[in-house]
């Protein structure tokens, strides 16, 4: 009976991590995200809507941002370069996780926040971490906190870059402003339809 029982428990177990480890289906609905996440542990709504009330920015930017940075994919990474065209090589940022931080970005968000355990690898984490960020980005440049375009090319350049507008002329820069900026209206529009 007692092996039985701690049968039962590690098949959940693994369930539940399971559903942790990869991105959830149909990431350009936030009720649909909102709705394969929501566990007593791994609720991604509740995370969403803390953070909101934490920083003060929208649900929708929040979301849209992890959705531009890494698919909502945990162990996102920018691709490898290749030295000689096929020998791979070290990956251009240190950039990863849900937000792609910067290991020292995490650092520094580590240090002010006192979140010491935090994990760029865990949504309720990384979720924090966007807010932590568009907010000092707002304080530093005064950008609004519903300004996703703004905030993009900000999250895209750090706070120094965009004062000094080094994302402009950035056709890559620019075309994520873009597209972060359609991801988060179409959330926005999308979010008062979730239960």
């Amino acid at each position: 009976m007692r092996t039985r029982v701690i049968s039962i428990l590690a098949v959940m177990l693994l369930g539940v991590l399971a559903g942790c480890a990869t991105a959830p289906h149909h990431t350009r609905n936030i009720c649909a995200i909102f709705d394969q996440r929501d566990g007593w542990f791994n609720n991604w709504q509740r995370a969403a809507d803390r953070t909101q009330r934490k920083y003060g920015v929208p649900v929708p930017i929040l979301m849209a941002t992890i959705y531009t940075e890494s698919g909502f994919r945990p162990r996102a990474r920018p691709p490898r370069r290749y030295l000689l065209g096929f020998i791979p090589w070290k990956r251009p940022t240190t950039a990863y996780g849900y937000s792609q931080a910067l290991d020292g970005t995490w650092d520094k968000y580590k240090r002010e926040t006192g979140n010491w355990g935090a994990s760029r690898t865990d949504f309720a984490d990384a979720i924090d971490f966007v807010g932590w960020y568009h907010y000092q980005t707002h304080l530093q440049t005064g950008i609004p906190l519903n300004d996703s375009y703004s905030l993009y090319l900000a999250y895209y350049s750090g706070a120094k870059g965009y004062l000094q507008g080094s994302w402009r002329g950035n056709s890559t820069a620019l075309a994520g402003a873009k597209r972060f900026n359609g991801m988060t209206r179409i959330y926005a529009q999308q979010l008062p339809r979730c239960s």
